[in-house]
């Protein structure tokens, strides 16, 4: 699941953390992947179900950068994807202007 995702986060130096969650109320599955390059303070939270075929069918995925308190919420790994190019690279442009490196 999510194996683009997995492949950029690596390809970048990202390292993550994959955890699942099997919730009492809804019939959803959730994974809980939390990544980041020094500290692991990025999550991305995957919900999904099982289609009738018995093949996983993603639902939502949230995406908290930073310790956001309000998600950004993606249908599709694409989507996904497309943002977390521009922000990460944004974000590292940032980081070295400011010299917040650590």
């Amino acid at each position: 699941m999510l194996a683009i995702t997995k492949q950029f986060l690596r390809d970048n130096g990202y390292h993550y953390k994959k955890g699942y969650i099997r919730p009492l109320m809804t019939p959803d599955n959730v994974y809980v992947f939390r990544f980041g390059k020094d500290e692991l303070n990025n999550r991305i939270i995957i919900r999904y179900g099982h289609g009738w075929m018995g093949r996983q069918k993603i639902k939502e995925i949230d995406l908290r950068l930073h310790k956001q308190k309000h998600p950004r919420i993606f249908k599709t790994e694409l989507s996904l994807m497309k943002y977390l190019k521009f922000h990460l690279e944004y974000h590292e442009e940032k980081v070295e202007r400011l010299g917040l490196d650590k």
